[in-house]
Protein backbone atom coordinates (compact mmCIF):
# COMPACT_ATOMS: atom_id res chain seq x y z
CA UNK A 1 0.00 0.00 0.00
CA UNK A 2 2.85 2.37 0.80
CA UNK A 3 4.33 1.80 -2.67
CA UNK A 4 1.00 2.79 -4.23
CA UNK A 5 0.82 5.96 -2.15
CA UNK A 6 4.40 6.92 -3.06
CA UNK A 7 4.11 6.05 -6.77
CA UNK A 8 3.10 9.53 -8.05
CA UNK A 9 6.39 10.95 -6.76
CA UNK A 10 8.59 7.87 -6.44
CA UNK A 11 7.62 5.18 -8.95
CA UNK A 12 10.78 3.11 -8.41
CA UNK A 13 9.33 1.55 -5.24
CA UNK A 14 6.26 0.32 -7.09
CA UNK A 15 8.33 -0.87 -10.08
CA UNK A 16 10.57 -2.89 -7.78
CA UNK A 17 7.59 -4.44 -6.02
CA UNK A 18 5.79 -5.36 -9.25
CA UNK A 19 8.96 -6.40 -11.05
CA UNK A 20 9.15 -9.54 -8.95
CA UNK A 21 5.69 -10.64 -10.10
CA UNK A 22 6.02 -9.85 -13.82
CA UNK A 23 7.60 -11.87 -16.61
CA UNK A 24 9.37 -11.05 -19.85
CA UNK A 25 8.00 -14.23 -21.48
CA UNK A 26 5.11 -12.45 -23.19
CA UNK A 27 5.20 -14.71 -26.26
CA UNK A 28 5.57 -17.99 -24.35
CA UNK A 29 2.51 -20.21 -24.90
CA UNK A 30 3.13 -22.20 -21.71
CA UNK A 31 3.21 -19.00 -19.63
CA UNK A 32 0.03 -17.78 -21.33
CA UNK A 33 -1.82 -21.03 -20.60
CA UNK A 34 -0.60 -21.02 -17.01
CA UNK A 35 -2.06 -17.53 -16.60
CA UNK A 36 -5.42 -18.71 -17.90
CA UNK A 37 -5.36 -21.70 -15.55
CA UNK A 38 -4.63 -19.44 -12.57
CA UNK A 39 -7.41 -17.11 -13.64
CA UNK A 40 -9.98 -19.93 -13.71
CA UNK A 41 -8.71 -21.24 -10.38
CA UNK A 42 -9.08 -17.79 -8.82
CA UNK A 43 -12.63 -17.38 -10.14
CA UNK A 44 -13.70 -20.79 -8.85
CA UNK A 45 -12.27 -20.21 -5.36
CA UNK A 46 -13.32 -16.62 -4.74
Amino acid sequence: MNAMMQSPTKSSVLKTLLGKALTTKINDREMFMKGIDYSYYYEENN
